[in-house]
């Protein structure tokens, strides 16, 4: 980045370093941000500080919020009994967009993997079963990737809701539609003919 001017380059850099951008993609966003109205740049910096200064997480369910307790956990629409456990916000913005769930969330803020150093202190299972605990919860619906550590983090869950009087069930997963039988792995199908139900 030597050929462009200090500041610019420093953009570029710091563009950079957001995820899947890379240096030729930081490099191209600087160059519009550059070239963009000077109203816009400010607008961008301006919701960058903004969300800095003001999303925090729920300090009930631990989804991202601007006031308190999220939006989700205000509706007195949404089903207090059925709690339903991601991994992170963007998990939980997923099953939103489905419009499939209408109860409570719980977001981990993460999943156990050894290899990375996170254990069951770094995620939020204490406060899983803390809500748990505090009666009121008849299902928790275990939504975590089908990953090793998603399904690591599963069974972790179940054990430690085994002593509470609560239903503990997990997503189905399996062949996503459209898909093509010759060119899913082996994996997948074992998973979708466990959970195969009744037509």
């Amino acid at each position: 980045m030597a050929h462009l001017p200090p500041p610019l380059a420093r953009l570029a850099r710091q563009l950079a370093k957001l995820p899947g951008i890379g240096e030729k993609s930081g490099e191209r966003l600087a160059m519009h941000i550059l070239r963009a109205p000077e109203k816009e740049a400010r607008a961008l910096a301006e919701a960058i500080l903004e969300v800095k200064a003001t999303v925090r997480f729920c300090p009930v369910c631990f989804a991202l919020s601007d006031k308190g307790a999220c939006a989700l956990c205000q509706d007195p629409a949404r089903a207090t009994g059925v709690l339903c456990v991601v991994e992170e916000p963007q998990d939980l913005a997923a099953i939103e967009k489905s419009g499939a769930f209408q109860g409570r969330y719980h977001v981990l803020q993460g999943a156990l993997s050894p290899m990375s150093g996170t254990g069951p202190d770094d995620i939020r299972v204490k406060e899983l079963a803390a809500r748990v605990a505090a009666g009121g919860v008849r299902e928790v619906i275990i939504a975590t990737g089908s990953t090793v550590e998603g399904e690591a983090t599963a069974s972790y869950i179940q054990s430690v809701l085994a002593p509470f009087p609560v239903i503990v069930t997990r997503i189905a997963s399996g062949v996503p539609i459209g898909a093509d039988l010759a060119y899913t792995d082996a994996l997948t199908l074992r998973r979708a003919l466990d959970g195969r139900r009744g037509m």
